[in-house]
Order: structure tokens, then sequence, then C-alpha cells
């Protein structure tokens, strides 16, 4: 069904408007880093590679039922806390000022099938770019799912619900498949193009060496308890990504967040675009643990809208975007955690049904949005 732009009440002036608050707060941060925000990325890094490194050391004994558990919980905050606060962050530039060649967006690689230079392609050019832009953000449904009503349905919609689950449990592999995009090269001709085996050869390199890693050498290294180890490390990977598919869906699609048209973003100002990350993004409540577990992508909208600043800086330059939603009476979309999880998944399932009845379109606006 669509529905009436939500911020048809601006002006184009009020838009730009909003764009130059928005630059402002950007800038009074970026003019604000310094040593502080640098000891904290070094402090996080430190403190996941010690925590990494002393779970492995308990799964050295996994064959003990409570070491198991605590190396198996320990490796899985470690594993999280690379990708999202470590990882993300700093494949996003967010530390490129540091001048730091160890936490450099152009030299980091995490622990993770995809390799950091095509995901920054696929996450930080597109994505960013194209924020829930339908047929153009290959995060939107992650190529796989059906987003929208006024999308065409087709029978296999009908298992979205399973591919979505499906993509959770594997989440690190369904992001290295659509860095390649790999829907749209299994044709012949198309496998056969140099660029594309290239960048295959290089997923695989990398599968190869992650796999290598934790489901050869470590449970090597814990000999007798190789098992129960091989068992640990498949786990921690299974939690890290499910929680971080759960973080990235809460942030993109409960109910309340819009997609676009391509039309919509023909001749898009600088207002326009924060206006769309505004609009299709969602954030999460709750404690400075759960921010700093999701890599403070609880604070998507932020994100969305300053991909490029500290992660750490989030939770303040919140304070100051929500006052301007109020001000240009937008909706700020956020909620806790089980209340985000259970909305997107809601609208899995809605959308994988055929519409019960024909749309009904709403007056087109120069920046029309689409509520899925």
């Amino acid at each position: 069904m669509t529905a009436i732009d939500p911020t048809a009440h601006l002006t184009a002036e009020q838009i730009e408007e909003l764009g130059r608050e928005l630059d402002a707060i950007r800038d009074e941060v970026i003019a604000d880093r310094g040593e502080k925000d640098a000891a904290y990325i070094r402090r996080v890094i430190a403190a996941q590679r010690r925590l990494e490194l002393v779970s492995r050391g308990v799964l050295l004994f996994s064959i003990f039922p409570p070491a198991w558990l605590l190396g198996t919980a320990g490796l899985s905050v470690a594993k999280i806390m690379d990708n999202m606060e470590i990882g993300h962050n700093v494949l996003h530039g967010q530390w490129d000022w540091m001048r730091d060649p160890k936490i450099h967006s152009t030299t980091w690689e995490w622990d993770h099938v995809s390799p950091s230079d095509q995901w920054k392609h696929s996450h930080n050019e597109l994505h960013h770019t194209y924020t829930n832009v339908i047929g153009k953000d290959n995060d939107l449904g992650y190529g796989i799912m059906r987003v929208d009503e006024d999308q065409k349905w087709h029978p296999f919609h009908l298992g979205q619900p399973l591919w979505n689950f499906l993509n959770a449990c594997f989440f690190e592999y369904g992001i290295a498949a659509y860095d390649l995009e790999l829907g749209k090269n299994l044709n012949k001709r198309r496998r056969k193009n140099p660029e594309f085996r290239a960048r295959a050869k290089a997923v695989g390199r990398k599968i190869r060496k992650q796999v290598l890693k934790d489901y050869v050498i470590h449970p090597l290294l814990s000999g007798p308890s190789f098992l129960p180890t091989l068992a640990a490390t498949f786990t921690a990977n299974l939690v890290r990504n499910i929680w971080s598919h759960s973080v990235i869906m809460c942030g993109h699609f409960p109910e309340g967040v819009q997609v676009f048209e391509r039309r919509s973003i023909k001749g898009e100002t600088r207002g326009q675009w924060y206006l769309r990350q505004m609009m299709g993004s969602a954030n999460i409540s709750g404690s400075k643990a759960m921010h700093f577990m999701t890599g403070n992508l609880s604070h998507q909208i932020e994100h969305h809208l300053f991909p490029d600043l500290p992660s750490n800086r989030y939770a303040e330059v919140a304070v100051k975007v929500h006052a301007l939603f109020e001000k240009y009476e937008l909706q700020y979309v956020t909620g806790p955690l089980p209340r985000q999880v259970l909305s997107a998944w809601r609208k899995v399932f809605r959308l994988s049904l055929p519409n019960k009845k024909p749309d009904v379109k709403a007056p087109t606006h120069e920046q029309k949005l689409i509520t899925a």
C-alpha cells in the first residue's frame, strides 16, 4: 500500500535548512575529535584481542562443559566486537583522521569471509549512497526478499521468511554473496568476466583463510578437545551472524521506515539526501552495553547521517538529531531490540504474501516515499 509522503509538509527551503543544520552538527564533532576518541578505539581493539585470546585459551579445555560454555560465550562476544564496533566502523573510515596505519580503512582486515575492499564498495559506496532505494541498495532485502507492496509478487516470495532465517544464520556468507552481486553474475557470460572472476577468487581466498583459522588450526591446537572446540567456534560464528543480522534488520526494516523509488532520488540535493537517511533508518533504544554491542548501529539514524563520524560520538549526536526530528515534525523511529526485531519479522512475513487489494496511489511529491 502506498502512503502519503510523511515529509510533504516540508518546503524545499526547509529541507535545505535541515541539511545545513545537520552539516553544522557534523562539523562540530569533526572539529572536536581528538585524543579521547583515539584512546577509545585503541582500548576497544586491545580489549577485543585479549578477550579472543583468553576465550580461545579456555577452549583448549572445552572437553569440560564449563570451559566450553565460558569459552564459547567469550569468543561470541569477541567476534561481535570485531565485526560491529571495530571492523564496520574502521572500514567506514571513522578513524582515518588518526593517521594510524594499523587502524585505517585502507589497511584493516576483519574476522569475516567478505574481503574488506569488496565490503567497502557494496556498503560504503552503494548502500550509504542509495539507502533504501529499491533496485539500487543491495542491503535492502539482501536481494532475496520483497520489501514493498508495489514490488511485483512471485511465488518465490512465499519462502522469504525461510530465506531470511538462513541468511541470518550464515550472514557473513550472505554479505560476501551480494558483495559479489552473485545473483546477476551467475549466468555463463557474466561468470567469465575478468573483474568478476578476480573478485570471486578474492572471496574464495578469504573463505579458505577463515575456515582454516576457525575450523582447522584452533581445533587442532585443542588436542583432545578438537570436536568441542570445533562446535564452539561454529556456535560463536552463528551467534555473531544472527546478532549482526538482527541489528541490520532493526536499522532498516521495521514498520515506519521508508523505502524509495529510483526516480525519487533524481537530482537529489544535499538536504534531500539527509532527509532520505532520516526516513530510511531506525534506532534501537537501550543501555550503553546494548549500544556498544551493536557497534553503535543502535544509532542507525545518526550513523546514516554521519557514517564517517567516530561511533563513540553517536550517543551525543543523537540528542541533537532527535531535536531536529521534532523541530521539523518528522517521525523518529526507535524502540527496544525485541520490539524492533518483531516489527521487522512481521514485515518479512507480510510481504511474503501477495497484496490483498490493489494499491491506492498517493499524490506524488518531489521526494516520494513508499511505506512498506
